[in-house]
């Protein structure tokens, strides 16, 4: 099993789109039982509340629910947990990486990192986070690109390599 952390500021917008977004994308796929895809936040901030009601109606519009989803905490432990934690800006990889004292093992990255380098779109590598833009449009578009690039990348290297 898979085990994703999606990361953000405060776990009410980007990262609980990410996480949504990613497990549609491994139902759809017929490969939800191979992944535990979660989000979290870097702040204490929103701790306990739901997903923005913004971000909500854009995974709406896509068809995604999110009931009962609420803010929680990246915690120390989580680093050991997961296998891969991905952050949606800059910010969120600075906090990650004061929080777990580092990525000795290779595990943080930025979702946008996923996409292709030539995907001109995407050359800042952040996505913009929709609290302070209110371009939710623009944040969906980002986090589907990328979570379709990340779940496209982890199902190549699943795929076994044929007898020579």
């Amino acid at each position: 099993m898979k085990k994703i952390l999606f990361v953000c500021h405060g776990n009410i917008c980007r990262s609980p789109m990410a996480e949504f977004i990613m497990k549609r994308i491994a139902r759809r796929a017929g490969k939800e039982e191979e992944y535990e895809i979660a989000s979290s936040a870097t702040s204490s901030e929103e701790l306990g509340n739901p997903v923005y009601p913004m971000a909500r109606q854009a995974l709406a519009e896509h068809g995604i629910g999110c009931p009962g989803k609420v803010a929680v905490l990246t915690i120390p432990g989580d680093y050991a947990y997961y296998d891969m934690i991905i952050g949606m800006d800059s910010e969120n990889m600075a906090e990650m990486h004061r929080l777990f004292g580092g990525d000795p093992d290779g595990k943080l990255s930025l979702l946008l990192d996923h996409t292709p380098e030539s995907d001109t779109k995407h050359h800042n590598r952040d996505i913009a986070d929709p609290w302070y833009t209110r371009n939710f449009r623009v944040a969906w578009d980002d986090i589907f690109a990328g979570c379709s690039a990340l779940f496209e990348k982890l199902e190549s290297q699943a795929e076994p390599t044929p007898a020579e």
